[in-house]
């Protein structure tokens, strides 16, 4: 794909190869080692968090004046695949920190809100989540039964979330409630709220299939008192907000897919080139060399995707339709890689002292966040359908 079909230089400048460099650096030489042990033990040492935040990953394309890098969208994404690629687990607390957390406060926030929150969480010192999803409602997001009632000059929260990505380990956390639930969807209301409030407290942590090494949590809200001031935006403008976030964080989600596939594919490489069969490399049978070049090209593909939609979100385009194309394939390219990983790797791909088990495991879930692949279809017809 040229410049010209995309209507976009995506050559790399000399920034974003640094941020790439630095992502793959630490990515290679403090996280890949760990990969296994933050898995099997189901937590990130807080020393990574800390280290990334300290190289700017935590809050990349937060302006400099608010303790950000100061960088752009491509960037980011360059970063994410980076972190992904070495583990999956770090890369979805990056994620969800940058995308759900930090990127609805930046765009949506007033000037006391992103001088109060973005220099504590672009910096790392602070996590952040998006409380979203409910038990009862998921995709469908304009179900949720989380109520928000005005008293003086604050609101009370009542109501339970699920499935919160860095729930447990978050300080602050975007959440949404129903305002006006005959409203519905303009009934929907964002507010920042700070771990430790009355009546804010962390449910059930789940046991996941994959991405183990980040907490997904339950967050219950029992007459929880938030200020006024910490409304998000305007009180009808909560699921746009967080629609608009979703949006954005889906390039994330298809950055992780394509670090996760590249795993599959350079493990998968490094195994084949030195196993035997038959008196010869597993490299050498026409079936493993199939499997390999499909995943390369996948991978090519969906990386290119990425970066069409990152660079239209750059450039200040719409960027809704190349998101969820980006997702939707990139995705599906992450669990097809992993697939062909274990098969690659044969028995020993059934193993958990190898890695391509916990690529198998993780890949899946990103065709189920930030929305799955069959509310991203929807999306794509939705945008194809208005042209």
């Amino acid at each position: 794909m040229t410049a010209a079909e995309t209507g976009f230089d995506l050559t790399l400048t000399e920034e974003q190869e640094l941020a790439q460099r630095a992502a793959r650096d630490f990515a290679t030489e403090k996280v890949l080692p760990r990969a296994a042990e933050i898995d099997d033990q189901g937590k990130i040492p807080p020393e990574l968090l800390r280290e990334m935040g300290a190289l700017g990953f935590m809050g990349p394309y937060v302006p400099e004046r608010y303790g950000g890098s100061g960088l752009d969208a491509l960037s980011y994404a360059l970063i994410v695949e980076e972190i992904n690629r070495a583990c999956a687990s770090t890369g979805v607390v990056l994620c969800s920190h940058v995308s759900l957390a930090v990127d609805p406060i930046l765009h949506h926030g007033s000037d006391a809100q992103k001088e109060k929150y973005l220099p504590k969480l672009a910096r790392g010192e602070w996590i952040g989540c998006f409380a979203l999803s409910e038990p009862a409602s998921g995709s469908d997001a304009a179900a949720m039964r989380t109520s928000a009632r005005r008293d003086g000059d604050s609101w009370i929260l009542n109501g339970t979330k699920n499935f919160i990505t860095n729930g447990a380990l978050s300080n602050v956390a975007i959440v949404f409630a129903q305002t006006n639930p005959a409203q519905k969807r303009k009934g929907i209301a964002a507010f920042i709220v700070e771990k430790g409030t009355p009546g804010f407290t962390v449910g059930k942590l789940e046991k996941k299939l994959g991405i183990r090494g980040s907490d997904t949590a339950q967050l219950i809200f029992q007459d929880a008192r938030v200020p006024a001031a910490s409304l998000l935006g305007e009180t009808n403008e909560g699921y746009k907000i967080a629609l608009s976030t979703l949006d954005g964080g889906r390039i994330s989600i298809a950055a992780q897919a394509v670090g996760i596939a590249r795993a599959c594919l350079e493990d998968s490489l490094a195994y084949a080139k030195q196993r035997e069969a038959f008196g010869k490399k597993v490299a050498d049978f026409q079936a493993i060399q199939w499997m390999l070049a499909d995943m390369a090209t996948e991978i090519d593909a969906a990386r290119l995707l990425t970066w069409r939609a990152a660079a239209l979100k750059d450039a200040g385009e719409d960027y809704i339709l190349a998101a969820a194309e980006a997702k939707l394939f990139a995705s599906d390219v992450a669990v097809k890689a992993s697939r062909d990983c274990v098969q690659i790797f044969g028995g020993y791909g059934y193993l958990k002292d190898f890695p391509a088990e916990r690529h198998y495991r993780d890949a899946k879930i990103t065709e189920i966040y930030e929305g799955t692949s069959e509310i991203m279809k929807l999306v794509i017809a939705e945008e194809i359908l208005k042209e």
